[in-house]
């Protein structure tokens, strides 16, 4: 019976990459480094220990921002801090936080043990706490780059709005030690905190940061994320090229890099350079299934079959529970004509999502190619039943009910589909055949007329039918 093994439905397979990347706010707790620095603008500075202090809360970019004290000789360290501080140094916070509080219920102005409460309270997952505690060192001392920027980066953890405030107050502050890390540190923090309100504003201060460290890969990589989402392709394109050249190899970083290139490439559609840079990538990251997946879906985009399900297999193996990564071996599958090993993913889908339509009439189009008409017309007629409305089944319906003669089910299936979808050049072929097997040569006749009337020369095997079936049928003039 002519039109071909699958009902055809006009539709194409596109195979897209979305790649999300996720960039997390500072809170994870870092080791406990050097102190705040007495040494300030400030007319009114309190003492210094030569005590060790904690650092800054660990950026965007997860990276911690160093200072070093500068020492008062006459200053007399409160030993509750001291103790405070080596518990500290051992993470025993809480053992550090009764003694902390003891200083700041008397020296409520001590910015120096406000800033180590707000540190221990972080550590002990009391994150309004922490911001309380870095507010009040705050306003002890404001012009201090540790505390604004530690509690600007808490604030952004938590979403408050006035964390932008603070994180601009640290970028024109002048960091204890490490001077042009720190502020990078603090401009690459505000660029996070200012991409979805203020986008512009984010890019200079990655600009910023990538200024004061033109070294280090991440403000880079943190532009090309957010030009990539403003669809600036290849202004995104140059920033993950620059933190590639940047980063070390083996670095996340520069895995990050890669996969922003791929992803830019297969919005272009230039497969062959997203291939280059996910091969790259896989060699970086060997156990990163979503790079495998990713490279699977682009050699599938270029017909590679063969080389696509060999990464698609090995995504597989290393995230069985992504069940995206099934679909596209099924897919692969089909078109390598391994409907065997297609058939048996669908299965194994439609055990865990019985109720999904979709799923039964891919399983439905596996047994078509290989021609299981019976089981196939089984999973269409499920599928319909599921989705009612569901026009593109309604055709397949119609195709595998007429490999089992089952005619009277052809023409109802194709009428229904009429009724969600318009009428293409194959349902006229189908219905004109179901109607001569029936002996209704009047509606065959039609039908065939149709057909051969919006062909236009695309189904030569078929339009060389109808005409020949037109002249059996049809009375002599």
């Amino acid at each position: 019976m002519g039109p071909g093994r699958r009902f055809p439905t006009g539709a194409t397979t596109t195979v897209l990459v979305a790649i999300v990347f996720a960039c997390a706010m500072a809170g994870a707790q870092a080791a406990y480094r050097n102190p705040l620095s007495a040494s300030s603008s400030s007319s009114t500075q309190q003492p210094a220990t030569d005590q060790t202090q904690p650092q800054a809360e660990e950026s965007p970019s997860g990276k911690p921002h160093h200072k070093t004290r500068v020492v008062d000789e006459d200053a007399q360290p409160r030993p509750e801090l001291t103790k405070a501080e080596d518990l500290i140094q051992k993470q025993n916070y809480a053992a550090a936080e009764p003694l902390l509080k003891q200083v700041v219920e008397t020296e409520p102005s001590n910015y120096e043990a406000w800033f180590d409460l707000g540190f221990v309270e972080n550590g002990l997952g009391k994150v309004e706490d922490s911001i309380a505690a870095y507010r009040k060192s705050v306003a002890a001392k404001p012009d201090v780059f540790e505390s604004n920027l530690n509690l600007g980066l808490q604030l952004a953890r938590t979403g408050q709005p006035d964390a932008e405030r603070f994180l601009r107050a640290a970028t024109q502050l002048k960091p204890t030690s490490h001077t042009a890390e720190g502020k990078a540190r603090a401009w690459l923090s505000l660029g996070h905190v200012l991409e979805k309100s203020k986008p512009e504003q984010a890019l200079a201060a990655y600009q910023q940061a990538a200024t004061l460290q033109p070294k280090d890969p991440e403000a880079h990589l943190a532009a090309g994320r957010l030009l990539e989402e403003q669809e600036k392709f290849s202004d995104a394109e140059d920033e993950y090229k620059r933190a590639f050249e940047l980063a070390p190899s083996t670095d996340a970083t520069a895995a990050d890099a890669l996969t922003g290139l791929a992803n830019i490439s297969m919005r272009g559609r230039l497969f062959a350079d997203a291939e280059a840079y996910l091969r790259e990538l896989v060699a970086v990251r060997p156990n990163d299934a979503a790079a495998h997946v990713q490279l699977g879906r682009v050699l599938a985009a270029e017909s590679k079959n063969d080389a696509a399900v060999l990464e698609l297999e090995t995504g597989a193996k290393l995230a069985p529970a992504d069940l995206s990564v099934q679909y596209d071996l099924a897919e692969v599958y089909d078109t390598l004509g391994k409907n065997d090993r297609a058939e048996a993913v669908y299965r194994g889908l439609i055990s865990g999502s019985p109720n999904d339509a979709e799923l039964h009439r891919d399983l439905g189009h596996s047994l078509v190619l290989e021609r299981k008409f019976p089981e196939a017309q089984k999973e269409f007629l499920i599928a319909v039943k599921l989705k009612p409305d569901f026009g593109e089944a309604y055709g397949d319906l119609a195709f595998a009910a007429g490999e089992n003669k089952d005619y009277t089910l052809t023409i109802k299936a194709l009428d229904t589909r009429a009724k969600f979808l318009p009428e293409i050049p194959i349902s006229y072929f189908l219905r004109a055949s179901a109607y001569d097997h029936l002996k209704d040569f009047k509606q065959a006749a039609l039908n065939y007329h149709l057909f051969l009337n919006t062909a236009n020369g695309k189904y030569p095997d078929q339009e060389w039918q109808a005409r020949h079936r037109l002249v059996a049928i049809e009375p002599k003039k």
